[in-house]
């Protein structure tokens, strides 16, 4: 084999996802939830946005749809922070439970 080759391959194979270890840390849990909540709220409020034209009183355009994501992400944040859908809970659980059990 070239050893341009195997260096690409050795690049492309990963090693196999480990299993979480357990914890006892409910705060990291928690945080890690509202994180992933954070971000399915700005996917969710994305397609909302998605029929959305970026014409305006301002002129919209090519920098507006650029930073939309961002605007977004804030949004979700935000959202979250306040509340939010009520998911966080639930993974924080899950997390837990998940990670007791050693799966």
């Amino acid at each position: 084999m070239t050893p341009g080759l195997e260096s690409a391959l050795a690049v492309t194979q990963s090693p196999a996802p480990k299993a979480p270890l357990p914890t006892a840390n409910v705060e990291a849990a928690k945080k890690a939830a509202k994180q992933y909540e954070g971000i399915f709220v700005s996917e969710f409020l994305g397609q909302m946005f998605e029929g959305i034209s970026t014409d305006g009183p301002f002129g919209g355009g090519q920098g507006e749809q650029m930073f939309r994501s961002l605007m977004l992400d804030q949004y979700g944040k935000q959202i979250t922070s306040h509340g939010g859908f009520g998911l966080s809970d639930a993974i924080t659980k899950q997390l837990l439970k998940t990670q007791e059990s050693g799966q």
